[in-house]
């Protein structure tokens, strides 16, 4: 496939998840609101903390996807089937230990956890135990589904991928309907429906995938040791990573239920699955963004790599930015007409952020990029670290009797540094050149936040309150953001593409 081919692939695939994420961050939206409303603020923070324990482990599944696309593309881009059909065998086999070990380890020292550790109250306790144990079976359902996932998006078929996501929230929206009229313990059948919803969706991948793909068989059996030694040697420090990732986000979860009430870490949850809303479509971009990086490195063509990096760390922020702004000036009045009433904290939580996850963004195509070669040690090592020091600065922060707001804070000034550090390790690991990500990348991006933040914050000040006014700050912060993307963010050659995509869609509905 040329780059040029390649190219309108991604753009293709790239429409086709964002519109996919529009209409799954516009149910996700509307059944947090109903949850929250049904299950209340205490029983949603209960949720939120049980349910976090078990997220806490969802890096194994995370972890192994990052190895298994990144090995699936690896085979697709040197055309090896060979490869292919005994990746999907060591891959396999590797999941459903995981899957196992993990099973015995949230059902022992995890359920330990919860029945010792967590403030939860007496009454509302064995509501609780219950959600953790088809959290539990949630998350094993989860594990057991990744490797089909990732061989869907190393073959780059996003459509199957969106359209099973779709099905995904369907599904989840159906759920907040049946929670309302249900008779039994909102928080119980909460977690039995989620649990429901998860093995449909996972069930409907594997069968795709098994349908759809040769590789992905059971009829013969094709091991390869050597292949096995470089996953597991891959996946060990991508594991570290994803340790430090998920300690860090949902240990403070836990830092706040044991400092304060529910209440906040309620808030923080709100935070959590806004801005989660928001970094979908980034992530989602860089899911298709994923396979042509591989297999460019894998190709050895750099050259066609680092401009899909570059560019790619630049649309990435430009799909958040133009959903962040509005949502970071109008967050009170959008809390309040989406939940009615907002838990306390909830607006300076998601704005801070909101910030973090724009500093983060950009990074998202320079951490594929690391992973082409398979050298992980000194990238997941230093990373993970920092990641860690920030438990560990908020803990020390909260000891000291510092507000809650306090743990954002601390999480936005540590991923500066983060950004920075990845950069030089970059540079030494595939030869990135900083200067030019710094010019192609940094400065249009500032450019581009200056002036689409300013005019758009002295237009918001100076509107009246109102819903009328609120519809128009939000159009004109996403028209100017959208403007100055399209003028000063972009180059000539990527303007023309999109002159093009766009003409090509309208001219398809005539």
């Amino acid at each position: 496939m040329t780059s040029s081919e390649n190219n309108k692939r991604i753009a293709k695939n790239t429409l086709m998840l964002y519109v996919r994420q529009i209409l799954t961050m516009l149910v996700s939206l509307y059944t947090v609101r109903v949850v929250l409303d049904v299950l209340g603020v205490e029983d949603y923070g209960i949720y939120s903390v049980v349910g976090g324990i078990v997220s806490f482990f969802s890096f194994l599944s995370g972890t192994m996807a990052s190895a298994t696309q990144r090995f699936f593309s690896f085979a697709l881009g040197q055309n090896d089937f060979g490869k292919l059909k005994r990746t999907f065998t060591v891959n396999w086999v590797v999941y459903g230990a995981i899957a196992l070990i993990a099973l015995i380890f949230l059902e022992t020292l995890g359920l330990w956890f919860v029945n010792d550790t967590l403030q939860i109250p007496s009454e509302r306790f064995g509501a609780a135990k219950l959600v953790f144990h088809f959290s539990v079976l949630t998350f094993i359902v989860t594990i057991l589904r990744t490797p089909f996932m990732a061989i869907i998006i190393a073959h780059e078929d996003m459509q199957i991928y969106a359209y099973v996501s779709i099905l995904e929230v369907t599904l989840k929206l159906l759920v907040v309907f049946l929670l309302v009229y249900l008779p039994w313990d909102k928080l119980e059948i909460y977690g039995v429906l989620v649990f429901l919803v998860s093995t449909i969706t996972s069930l409907t991948y594997i069968l795709i995938s098994f349908r759809r793909y040769k590789e992905c068989q059971l009829r013969a059996f094709y091991w390869d040791k050597l292949l096995f030694k470089e996953i597991i040697g891959f996946t060990g420090w991508t594991l570290f990573g994803q340790i430090s990732t998920v300690f860090r986000s949902h240990g403070i979860t836990i830092l706040l239920n044991q400092f304060f009430s529910p209440v906040v870490v309620a808030a923080k949850a709100i935070s959590t699955n806004i801005t989660s809303q928001i970094n979908v479509f980034s992530n989602n971009f860089n899911v298709g963004l994923y396979p042509p990086i591989i297999k460019y490195y894998a190709a050895d063509n750099k050259e066609d790599m680092f401009a899909l990096v570059f560019n790619g760390s630049k649309i990435t922020f430009f799909l958040m930015w133009v959903f962040a702004l509005p949502l970071f000036l109008e967050m009170e009045a959008i809390l309040t007409i989406w939940l009615k009433e907002p838990p306390p904290f909830s607006v300076l939580f998601t704005r801070l952020a909101l910030i973090e996850v724009l500093i983060n963004s950009i990074s998202l195509p320079l951490t594929t990029a690391a992973r082409a070669p398979g050298r992980m040690r000194l990238y997941e090592l230093t990373l993970g670290m920092l990641q860690i020091s920030i438990f560990i600065l908020a803990l020390i922060a909260l000891r000291f009797d510092a507000p809650a707001y306090s743990v954002f804070v601390i999480a936005i000034l540590v991923n500066i540094l983060m950004f920075a550090v990845r950069l030089f390790v970059l540079r030494g690991l595939i030869q990135l050149r900083i200067n030019q990500f710094i010019s192609q990348v940094g400065l249009p991006i500032v450019y581009v936040g200056l002036l689409s933040a300013i005019p758009s914050y002295l237009i918001h000040f100076h509107l009246p309150t109102g819903f009328v006014y609120l519809v128009l700050s939000v159009v004109i912060s996403v028209l100017l953001s959208s403007c100055c993307m399209y003028f000063i963010g972009f180059d000539r050659e990527i303007r023309n593409k999109l002159k093009k995509i766009v003409a090509s869609r309208v001219a398809s509905f005539f």
